[in-house]
């Protein structure tokens, strides 16, 4: 059988190494990931001569190249933080556990670190944000319960001065022997050193085991069955009555989605839906009683139900399919109601709300009677393309009108994403009052990426 292999920075000096390696032991070995930081040339060589399934390139600017270069094969391209949230899915170890990559995390931190310094952007309240987002309730072991810990102690220490006949073949049979005493092995070999990580009932076996390959140093043994006692003590503690959760995209939809209550944000959108898992926990960290969901997107409705079954709390999903439906039930919420009239206020003020968006095609297309090309901004009013145009001020003013019809007066709120600037949008604003005065309009930063305008009329 051969070992599959996911090779991170493969266009580096040591990559290319091991790629050399890989290429002349075919039988041996399999390349199913490449990432690389911007080479995108080089990675897009390598991606097609070894059959990779995917590639991850770290710099974003550079991702619209690689996807080209690619354009044609089966090979899955992703970039930046969208490459992590898809982690899960390259590697099962990581979608079995419902996380991403806590290396690759890291590392999307420190460039966007690196970059608000260059940049020279304020950085104290980014670094405040992201110890603030390192808490217990954020821990996999709060959603297990201490009965169902298989392997109870994390287990983590170095062996130093390895023994002289130290072989390879040693470390295999080591890291075998550990697999029959806990899971989450890792053995991580250096030159002159191999760190070791085990989940086991057995701690002690595990540093005996290791004596064979030389000296022990640095040994940290925690109990999770005890640090999970803790942290599910610490959350019956600050549980309260009523939480609303709900899916966003962009900094300013989440900043709307908090100003009307939310408690707890999810990331997600068109383009990355977040898990069943992500969900279970966004309702366990919300530590209430009684949680509203809002998944605003019909991808995200099913994930929500099914993650609302796997709860021990009364969670209601509110079945929005757009982040405008979502707004509109998280604004008609009131604590003081009932779970159940909260529920019909939700889904009725959902269901007042016409939803619109406009983005860009990304191929050549027909729908609904009108021909579209790759490239051209197009409008959708409640997920159903309605307009087409060459600019997005046009198609958005096309759009508008569309979800104006049969209304005498209206009020239309327009969220303007990522690309968009303030001047723009009120430029855009005053056009559309110019051709429907009767319409109050305002314009709102949402920050979401790959849609020009979010647009609710109610």
């Amino acid at each position: 059988m051969k070992q599959r292999i996911a090779l991170l920075g493969s266009t580096g000096s040591i990559g290319i190494q091991t790629l050399d390696i890989v290429r002349e032991n075919p039988g041996l070995f399999e390349i199913t990931t490449l990432t690389a930081h911007r080479n995108w040339e080089r990675l897009a060589r390598q991606a097609v001569e070894f059959d990779a399934d995917s590639v991850v390139i770290a710099d974003e600017r550079q991702y619209d190249a690689l996807r080209q270069a690619l354009d044609g094969t089966s090979i899955k391209v992703y970039a930046g933080e969208e490459a992590l949230r898809q982690t899960p899915e390259l590697l099962p170890v990581l979608k079995e556990a419902g996380v991403v990559d806590s290396g690759g995390k890291g590392l999307m931190t420190i460039y966007r670190g690196f970059k608000m310094v260059v940049d020279g952007d304020a950085i104290d309240d980014y670094v405040a944000e992201q110890q603030e987002a390192v808490t217990p309730e954020d821990n996999d072991l709060s959603l297990e319960d201490v009965n169902d810990i298989k392997f109870g102690y994390c287990t983590e220490f170095f062996v130093i001065h390895l023994v002289e006949s130290f072989t390879e073949g040693d470390l295999e049979k080591f890291r075998d022997k550990l697999m029959k005493i806990g899971d989450s092995v890792v053995v991580a070999h250096d030159a002159d050193f191999i760190k070791i990580h085990v989940h086991t009932n057995m701690p002690g076996k595990a540093l005996q085991l290791a004596l064979c390959l030389g000296e022990l140093d640095k040994v940290k043994i925690e109990n999770m069955r005890e640090q999970n006692r803790a942290i599910q003590e610490n959350i019956k503690k600050n549980e309260t009555e009523n939480a609303m959760v709900a899916v966003s995209s962009g900094e300013g939809m989440d900043s709307e989605f908090t100003g009307a209550g939310v408690g707890v944000i999810i990331s997600g959108g068109q383009t990355m839906n977040p898990s069943i898992d992500t969900i279970a926990k966004a309702i366990r960290k919300a530590n209430a009683r009684n949680v509203f969901v809002l998944p605003n997107n019909s991808n995200i409705i099913m994930a929500a139900q099914q993650a609302a079954e796997l709860s021990d709390r009364n969670v209601i999903v509110i079945p929005t399919k757009t982040m405008m439906q979502g707004m509109a039930a998280a604004m008609a919420y009131a604590p003081e109601n009932t779970p159940e009239v909260n529920r019909k206020r939700m889904e009725k003020a959902a269901a007042n709300v016409v939803s619109g968006a406009v983005t860009y095609a990304v191929r050549d297309t027909s729908c609904n009677g009108l021909n579209i090309a790759k490239g051209d901004i197009i409008g959708l009013k409640d997920n159903t393309i309605t307009s087409v145009g060459k600019t997005v001020e046009d198609a958005t003013l096309s759009l508008v009108e569309k979800m104006l019809e049969d209304r005498e007066e209206a009020m239309v709120t327009l969220y303007f994403g990522e690309g968009v600037t303030e001047e723009q949008a009120n430029e855009l604003s005053e056009r559309i009052m110019a051709k429907l005065p009767d319409t109050e309009i305002i314009a709102i930063p949402g920050g979401q990426p790959l849609y020009y305008y979010y647009i609710s009329v109610e």
